[in-house]
């Protein structure tokens, strides 16, 4: 099983900027996609962006001209970058991998925007 650990999540105010880092290990590794959800109480995670093994990245019309998705060489950690920040996109947010064998969660980072 792929192990995921997140950092990066902090207060920030709005139109402030702030990325986040996710590092996957295993075992034993296979590139995946990974990318990131996030949850608000009494919600339902929510897709923010993901990016494939072939760097394809796509991204929740919400956050779109706003973040950017990115990964290693070795696709075993992936950044968010978040530019812009709103009020709303305070959230948990939460790497995933995915692959053919099935997924994993990261513990979850709390980002809270606000001044």
């Amino acid at each position: 099983q792929v192990q995921l650990v997140e950092s990066g999540g902090i207060l920030v105010q709005p139109g402030g900027s702030l990325s986040l880092s996710c590092a996957a290990s295993a075992s034993v590794f296979s590139p995946g996609t990974m990318g990131w959800y996030r949850q608000t109480p009494g919600n339902q995670r929510a897709l923010v962006a993901h990016i494939t093994v072939g760097d394809k990245s796509n991204y929740a019309d919400s956050v779109k001209g706003r973040f950017t998705i990115s990964r290693d060489a070795a696709h075993k950690t992936v950044w968010l970058q978040m530019n812009s920040l709103k009020p709303e996109d305070t959230a948990v947010y939460y790497c995933f991998y995915r692959d053919f064998a099935g997924e994993s969660w990261g513990q979850g980072t709390q980002v809270t925007v606000s001044s």
